[in-house]
């Protein structure tokens, strides 16, 4: 009967270590939204400030690509629109937001 008694007193000595003990439990699951963060969340962050800055700046003449993978230069910047031309004589309009990347200049040749 006394090997219950000496569990007992095992457990409560065991669960009597202090506040360290809860801290201890929690620091793996802080550790992991940390590298979260800096993981995942801040460099999508990082890239969509970019292309609001890139959107921000668009000119006419400037070489683009839309999400579509058409490719074109700019002729025309409204408030919402973008008008690009693909081809001679062809114009696109799309919204700002289509446009996913400037190419450098004289990447588009014939138009």
């Amino acid at each position: 009967m006394s090997f219950f008694i000496a569990d007992a007193m095992a457990q409560t000595a065991a669960a009597a270590e202090g506040p360290m003990g809860a801290v201890g439990q929690f620091l793996p699951l802080i550790v992991i939204m940390v590298a979260f963060y800096f993981i995942l969340l801040r460099p999508q962050q990082k890239r969509a400030k970019e292309h609001k800055t890139m959107l921000e700046a668009l000119k006419k003449g400037d070489e683009v690509v839309t999400g579509g993978g058409v490719i074109g230069r700019v002729i025309e910047v409204g408030e919402n629109f973008v008008a690009v031309e693909v081809a001679d004589g062809v114009q696109v309009k799309v919204q700002r937001g289509a446009i996913s990347s400037l190419l450098p200049k004289g990447t588009v040749k014939g138009l």
